[in-house]
């Protein structure tokens, strides 16, 4: 038995979701005419009380076509040191939106207000002029941490007050939401852009949303077909969104509870130095200095564990729906046997 933690980017569909995606009435959507898109895209915007969604392939187009529509460069966005936009989408924020990039060093990953107001530009020539914030929520380098919703409004009030635009890395925004004291709508009041994934917890094969007002979207429509993103009969997949939207939110839950447990067998292992606090379902722990973390990572790969490194000696596991309790207790085995 192969038990892959790497990412909840590696689930398979099910066979209802197959059936599902077999069966999608489809058409050419770069023409609007997909009636599983339309559906899709109507489904998530209607989810979190926004005018309209996009469909892309990925959610590094989605979050990079949310920074485009809402900067003009040459400008600035504030981000965490740690976030999705800056660390894993290949330097897109300078390329694809032409903007520099303000990086502060947050609580898991989380920032707030205080922090963004002291770090917005002076109406200055010398600097670039603050055009946007972006959170992550969960974030990923967090080790899945929550944003409070109450520091979400703080920072929402602020933008507004600094005519600053608030775009949402909202990746794993459904492991927020099952535990967190907020619902979609509320997470929807707050950002004027939200990119949300489908292919990772909720276990679609492939696809993210974009969302935001009717004009907003319009124009995305437009960089979307510029960055090569415009599909044709793509209410295949979806067809596996909607699927994952209606059925697949809930279950979440599930891959929380056995993340926490991987975090308490990881507690007091000899070659663990640390754990980080396990909110959803990313466990992030950090191998002690005398042993060197590829070494660990091999170990478990050869037990058929896999993981995945996070950073100097961090190991990190995710689970996922197709994470069984069967191989959480032969993957705690594991981990306590190397």
């Amino acid at each position: 038995m192969i038990i892959d933690l790497r990412s909840d980017t590696v689930t398979v569909p099910c066979e209802r979701m197959k059936e599902t995606m077999f069966s999608a009435k489809v058409g050419d959507d770069v023409f609007g005419e997909d009636e599983t898109i339309n559906q899709l895209e109507k489904l998530g915007a209607e989810m979190f009380g926004k005018e309209a969604a996009i469909y892309c392939p990925s959610g590094t187009m989605t979050n990079q076509i949310g920074i485009k529509i809402n900067s003009s460069s040459p400008g600035e966005v504030i981000c965490d040191e740690t976030s999705h936009i800056y660390k894993y989408e290949g330097g897109g924020i300078g390329f694809n939106s032409g903007l520099s990039t303000k990086l502060l060093k947050g609580d898991r990953g989380r920032l707030t207000a205080e922090m963004i107001e002291a770090a917005i530009n002076p109406d200055d020539i010398h600097t670039p002029e603050t055009q946007l914030v972006s959170l992550e929520n969960t974030c990923n380098k967090g080790g899945g941490s929550i944003y409070d919703i109450n520091e979400v409004k703080k920072i929402r009030t602020l933008c507004y007050e600094k005519n600053l635009k608030l775009h949402l890395d909202g990746a794993r925004i459904f492991n927020a939401l099952v535990e967190a004291n907020y619902n979609a709508k509320d997470i929807g009041q707050q950002f004027d852009s939200i990119s949300i994934c489908l292919s990772k917890g909720l276990g679609a094969p492939v696809g993210s949303l974009l969302l935001g007002s009717n004009q907003d979207i319009k124009k995305a429509r437009r960089i979307r077909k510029l960055f090569g993103g415009g599909m044709r009969q793509a209410g295949f997949i979806a067809a596996a969104g909607i699927y994952a939207l209606e059925n697949n939110i809930e279950r979440l839950k599930k891959d929380h509870i056995r993340a926490k447990n991987l975090e308490g067998a990881l507690q007091g292992l000899p070659y663990v130095k640390n754990v980080l606090p396990v909110d959803t379902n990313i466990v992030v722990f950090e191998v002690v200095d005398s042993i060197d973390y590829k070494k660990i990572i091999e170990k478990l790969a050869a037990k058929n564990l896999k993981v995945v490194a996070f950073g100097p000696q961090q190991i990190r596991l995710v689970t996922h729906l197709n994470f069984t309790d069967d191989m959480l207790t032969e993957a705690i085995t594991i981990l306590k046997n190397i």
